[in-house]
């Protein structure tokens, strides 16, 4: 594929021919050693929450030295703090408000000393350092209340693409869901960062993301898949390859077009949206990836099961061999390994005997005597 063809098929000017479900093997196998990484470091190394979760300690005091948060950041990472994960933020310009883990595990020498440092980068004395003690803002209640709200939702998607589509496509839209949020938190768990709030709000947000690219393609998998016309030609796993290929940049530029805010936000947001914008960068990633390596294949998997295309694939690649142009002691032994397993003997048999016929009657043209007579003499020419 040369550039000048590659920006064709980007802008959608060219409709790609890649081989997307012939090669669902591969793809499942990837997203299954995905997940299974990602389970691992679930159960194994667990997910950090933050004190919003757990509750901890929050530091108030003023900052007259104007000192950064990068400085204060890198002051409660050193040893025997080990706090460079603490949720820094400058209220009102002056204002100092550090939450972290509680400063349970650290000594009572330790904290007198922590908090010696931290009055002293900010230029004041520690007696004007205010310690207090908060618990989790994000409590059962609200854990419960976002689990039955999750639970409400994939069972109305469910509905609802049952409904519009079938049963089949709603099986491999929840698959690519549960996919998209596992590997979100596994990513998380796996490297150690922190779960807030706002990551969680947008690993529910990844849901609706990855809901809109599996239901456009599975608009146009139903679309030709109903056509008799596509069906004549090729199988179910054919038709919705070649469905695949005509809105794969589609669904490529759409989530491109989701991608590069988050990144900005990713880049140059605050630390609170870095934490939203992180795992939304994931999820829509996993998402894009999921509703074509995902949600297709796993719906050609369950529809090819069905006896109507099961006969339709038998049709097809009868008719491949019936055009097949091995040598007649090839397709012989072919037609023969065929009736002896009872799959597909007719339709071979039946190309075997035309080829046969065809080729009798060249011959027969061929070596036909010509009739006997008289040859007509050449006309004599006039003499002038």
């Amino acid at each position: 594929m040369n550039i000048e063809h590659a920006i064709s098929t980007f802008r959608g000017h060219t409709v790609p021919h890649f081989r997307i479900i012939q090669n669902k093997r591969r793809w499942l196998l990837l997203s299954g050693t995905v997940i299974l990484l990602s389970l691992g470091g679930l159960f194994l190394r667990g997910i950090n929450y933050s004190i919003d979760f757990t509750g901890g300690s929050q530091l108030l005091y003023d900052n007259k030295a104007g000192v950064t948060v990068q400085q204060i950041q890198e002051l409660l990472a050193k040893a025997p703090y080990n706090r460079g994960d603490a949720e820094i933020q400058i209220v009102g310009g002056n204002q100092i408000s550090i939450r972290t883990s509680a400063l349970t595990d650290l000594t009572a020498d330790e904290r007198a000393q922590l908090v010696d440092d931290l009055a002293k980068q900010a230029g004041i004395s520690p007696g004007d350092v205010s310690q207090q003690v908060v618990g989790p803002t994000w409590g059962r209640q609200i854990s419960r209340q976002a689990l039955v709200g999750l639970v409400v939702v994939l069972i109305a998607i469910s509905l609802y693409i049952s409904f519009r589509f079938e049963w089949k496509m709603a099986i491999g839209a929840m698959v690519a869901m549960v996919h998209d949020v596992l590997i979100t938190a596994g990513v998380y768990a796996l490297t150690g960062r922190e779960v807030s709030p706002p990551t969680v709000i947008a690993i529910l947000t990844i849901l609706g993301f990855s809901l809109y690219d599996t239901v456009v393609i599975f608009d146009k998998v139903k679309e030709n898949t109903e056509s008799p016309a596509m069906l004549a030609k090729d199988t179910y796993e054919g038709v919705a390859n070649t469905s695949m290929n005509q809105v794969l940049m589609r669904s490529v530029n759409t989530s491109l077009v989701v991608v590069l805010p988050i990144l900005s936000l990713l880049l140059f947001g605050g630390a609170t949206l870095k934490d939203f914008a992180l795992a939304m960068l994931i999820g829509v990633i996993t998402g894009a990836y999921s509703s074509i390596f995902v949600a297709t294949p796993i719906l050609v998997v369950l529809k090819e099961r069905e006896p109507r295309y099961a006969q339709l694939r038998q049709r097809v690649e009868a008719r491949s061999s019936g055009r097949d142009l091995r040598p007649a002691a090839a397709r012989a032994a072919l037609t023969t390994t065929e009736e002896g397993n009872g799959e597909l003997a007719a339709p071979a048999a039946v190309g075997a005997a035309a080829a046969t016929r065809a080729t009798a009657r060249s011959g027969s043209s061929q070596n036909r005597p010509r009739p006997k007579g008289k040859r007509k003499p050449p006309a004599k020419r006039k003499r002038r």
